[in-house]
């Protein structure tokens, strides 16, 4: 056990202060204060106790000398988180010949057996039951039997050193789940981060594409009409709406993408990249009826096409996902659907899912898909809200804006 460690389960409070020469200094606090005063006053009635006992067939000087010896081992356990060992020792000898100390040493050795590894409670235990027995000898009590003092002396030597141990166990084990605790909290906050960042790149990567297409448009048909004035009308008026529909589309998609960082050094990368939209949800639906799910689509949105190309992509992902979700943890089950929305309105996407009709086989997944949902929804001008029903399934909802 390291000196941090030993000062750590010196204190109860684990509180630690540095003092003026950089050594560690306890602070008392008032759960401190009322264990302390607590033992000072046990200790002091067991050796009251016993200078009772004693009184009856000793002088009015050794009893004189028990009870100052008795008071002066109530106080020093006052040192008792500073000097566990030394005082423990202490009282343990001062136990051999004043048997008014016998309760300041059980307080004692308890400290000891809270603070200390097991080696040095086992022979401060050891001498603490070695001057009780020489005790029992050099001061003997004629109206109790040797043997039983000497059986009772071990006997609460070894409860009291129990008890010690037995709190210092549950101080170490209150403490390991703290930081336990302390450290999943500290994981799970990075891994929320890690999939935010992800999504944010990944939605970054993906709004690059789209952008990099329409801007493409806009510089062949600008070229076009540059280079040939004399088109015809036709061709000109062509060009032109080709160019005000991508310049529109590529600011509808700047606006998603201010505020998300492009991971650094993947310009590169020959990654897929897909853009799909809601006119493409027909296609979604029927591969997952394909791979065997029941799927039902409820939609009040007769036009897909007029939805915003980004709108509509980001409705895709959002049924995608839920899709996958529902094939992991509900398999077997029919998952309905739903899109409702109107221009000026915005658009509303709905996946429910009944629970699982028998037990289903534990599938790896963390949760971090929902996580990039909720940001890539957030980073969409929407919100997207999921949770169990109280049937037992499970809904995922977003709402998303959709212009007049």
């Amino acid at each position: 056990m390291t000196r941090t460690d030993r000062q750590r389960w010196l204190f109860p409070s684990h509180l630690v202060e540095p003092g003026g020469n950089g050594a560690a200094r306890p602070r008392r606090t008032a759960r401190d204060w009322v264990v302390d005063i607590s033992l000072f006053l046990l200790a002091a009635f067991v050796g009251l106790l016993a200078a009772d006992a004693s009184a009856q067939y000793t002088s009015d000087t050794v009893t004189l000398l028990d009870q100052l010896a008795g008071a002066a081992a109530c106080c020093a356990l006052w040192l008792r988180r500073r000097r566990p060992v030394g005082l423990a020792v202490a009282l343990a000898l001062a136990n051999a010949v004043a048997p008014v100390a016998a309760g300041a040493l059980l307080a004692s050795l308890f400290s000891v057996a809270v603070r200390r590894p097991f080696r040095e409670v086992a022979w401060i235990g050891a001498l603490s039951v070695a001057t009780s027995t020489v005790q029992v000898f050099v001061r003997p009590d004629p109206t109790t039997n040797a043997g039983l003092s000497v059986a009772i002396g071990f006997i609460l030597v070894l409860l009291v050193t129990a008890w010690g141990m037995l709190v210092r166990s549950r101080r170490q084990l209150v403490e390991a789940l703290r930081e336990r605790a302390r450290r999943a909290e500290a994981e799970a906050e990075l891994r929320a981060a890690q999939a935010q960042r992800l999504a944010r790149e990944a939605i970054a990567r993906e709004m690059h594409d789209v952008l990099a297409h329409r801007l493409t448009l806009l510089s062949v048909h600008a070229g076009a009409l540059e280079f040939r004035p004399d088109a015809p009308p036709e061709q000109v008026a062509r060009a032109a709406g080709v160019i005000r529909d991508s310049a529109h589309e590529a600011l509808q998609d700047l606006r998603e993408i201010i505020g998300v960082l492009r991971a650094p050094g993947e310009n590169g990368e020959a990654g897929d990249r897909p853009q799909p939209t809601l006119a493409t949800l027909d296609a979604l639906i029927a591969e997952s009826r394909e791979a065997g799910a029941e799927v039902v689509l409820d939609t009040t949105v007769d036009d897909p096409a007029a939805v915003p190309a980004a709108t509509g992509r980001t409705v895709y992902r959002i049924a995608q996902e839920a899709l996958t979700n529902a094939r992991k943890h509900a398999p077997g089950t029919t998952v309905t659907v739903t899109v409702r929305g109107r221009p000026g309105g915005g658009l509303t996407v709905e996946v429910r899912n009944p629970a699982p009709g028998g037990p289903v086989p534990h599938v790896p997944g963390s949760g971090q898909g929902l996580i990039g949902l909720t940001e890539r929804a957030a980073l969409a001008g929407g919100r997207l809200e999921h949770g169990p029903d109280p049937d037992g399934g499970f809904a995922l909802r977003a709402w998303l804006p959709w212009p007049a």
